[in-house]
């Protein structure tokens, strides 16, 4: 069964990958929506600007690479904030649970929801407002399984999903990530992964926000006019599908420290493609020292710029909250440069046990 999948995922990132002509394609880009699938709201990734495809593992895995699930040692419940465009007031909050299903085995439930905060109502008539406020409802839930096979194998598939709303409106779907990681070495210290994100049914709005009243254009056979109420059919639009492929490899400085050097290449169906490069310095496995960059493949014109473009820094700390005790509590946070704004902050707490 796992060797199945493990094809299965494979054969599904070659047929992606042999679609490539509209990867990576600027006159595409705007085109896909629930891009709020692309933020990333855990800091220890974020630190990596989201590229450690490769060496990801444990709750945070469910973002971006579903396979890193079963490399949990026991069981994590995190919550991770992210303060997106520093000056926009835009927020995303995420809350997980991953725990070891036998040996060889995790299941994992995420669930990450959208804050825009209070959005002044405004109408024709009324420009600068009515008074009133509103803030649309995006979240989103994820259940993923992960199998790791002979300790150098993992496969994992995750199921979400996404619903996107307002007061009198709304869409909802479904998209599914598969993923693959493998290592090798002595100390596992080469690793290799393969995801493939947020492919699933196309979505569109739909309610009572998209019904208008308008006079009949003409009078009914006793001579009076009427009320008519129209029901527009909004355009589906797809989800914004993604394939990472990523290196990474461990230089070991000694028997407490080790340097992990990443690699990662990301195939945007709705956006130009991405590369970059990140490092990490790890101390015990209890302090951890960030840092990646990334940037755009291609030339981009003025407004197609991709807004985490550049550097993004990050560190985490692990300690024991009993001496002699197998629980740890981790504490990460990690900072992106944007162009514009002022930079995303991301900060997280999760607790292994």
């Amino acid at each position: 069964m796992i060797k199945h999948l493990l094809k299965l995922t494979i054969c599904a990132a070659l047929l992606y990958n042999s679609n490539l002509a509209y990867a990576g394609n600027p006159d595409r880009q705007g085109e896909a929506g629930a891009t709020e699938l692309l933020i990333n709201p855990w800091a220890g990734s974020s630190g990596f600007h989201t590229m450690n495809t490769a060496s990801i593992s444990g709750l945070e895995a469910m973002r971006l690479n579903i396979a890193g699930l079963s490399r949990i040692e026991g069981g994590e419940f995190g919550f991770s904030n992210a303060q997106l465009f520093q000056g926009t007031g835009i927020s995303m909050n995420a809350l997980g649970f991953a725990t070891k299903m036998g040996e060889s085995s995790a299941f994992g439930v995420t669930l990450a929801a959208l804050s825009f905060g209070d959005i002044p109502v405004t109408l024709v008539g009324l420009p600068e407002g009515t008074g009133g406020t509103y803030s649309p409802n995006f979240f989103h839930i994820g259940l993923g399984y992960s199998h790791i096979y002979a300790n150098k194998i993992s496969v994992g598939v995750l199921v979400r999903g996404v619903s996107e709303s307002l007061q009198d409106i709304g869409a909802f779907g479904f998209a599914i990530d598969a993923g693959v990681q493998y290592v090798s070495g002595d100390r596992d210290e080469f690793k290799l992964g393969l995801s493939l994100r947020n492919n699933g049914s196309p979505m569109s709005f739909g309610g009572d926000g998209l019904a208008i009243s308008s006079e009949n254009t003409g009078v009914d056979v006793s001579g009076s006019e009427y009320t008519v109420t129209y029901n527009q059919r909004s355009e589906s639009f797809e989800m914004p599908s993604v394939l990472n492929i990523g290196l990474s490899y461990d230089f070991y400085v000694n028997d407490n420290a080790y340097i992990r050097g990443i690699a990662n290449f990301t195939s945007n169906a709705f956006s130009r493609d991405e590369v970059g490069v990140g490092a990490e310095l790890n101390f015990k496995n209890l302090f951890m020292l960030r840092g990646a960059y990334r940037t755009d493949l291609g030339s981009a014109e003025v407004g197609e710029e991709n807004v985490y473009t550049g550097v993004a820094v990050g560190a985490g700390f692990k300690f024991s909250l009993k001496k002699g005790s197998a629980s740890k509590l981790v504490l990460d946070y990690a900072y992106r440069n944007t162009n514009p704004f002022k930079g995303t902050h991301n900060l997280g707490i999760k607790y292994a046990f």
